[in-house]
């Protein structure tokens, strides 16, 4: 890899740790371009060709990742659940969470967790239950 291609992505990897730390803000191109300090159109195309996927499609990517993980962890409405991963409109993060997971919000919700779903009850309970602080003197 040339010295040119090296700070490409050492650019390209700073806006997408930008994406990263903010997905739930609202971003725009040309932000993530300066901070790749790159011109708008050129900086998608590179993002593209080195990430596989457009910067506005990573970032939705990320919002949705998540929403799944507030839907399965939380009963937090899925309007709330829109709104809190970043979304303006409902409508559009339930179209996207389709496209991106295949399923709807609610239905994507109505499913077992398959990482868990071939464990046994008392297992799964134990591995998705909260840690506390755990007192001195006391085991796991």
């Amino acid at each position: 890899m040339s010295a040119a291609e090296e700070d490409r992505n050492r650019r390209l990897l700073r806006a997408r740790d930008l994406v990263d730390r903010h997905s739930t803000e609202p971003l725009d191109v040309e932000a993530l371009a300066a901070v790749a300090l790159m011109g708008r159109a050129h900086f998608i195309r590179e993002f593209k060709k080195v990430f596989g996927e457009t910067p506005h499609r990573y970032l939705q990517r990320r919002r949705i990742e998540r929403a799944m993980t507030l839907l399965r962890t939380t009963d937090t409405s899925v309007t709330d659940v829109c709104m809190q991963v970043g979304f303006s409109s409902l409508g559009t993060f339930s179209r996207t969470f389709s496209e991106v997971v295949g399923v709807s919000p609610s239905e994507f919700r109505g499913h077992p967790d398959p990482a868990t779903a071939f464990v046994p009850t008392a297992f799964r309970m134990r591995w998705t239950r909260p840690a506390g602080p755990v007192s001195p003197g006391r085991g796991p």
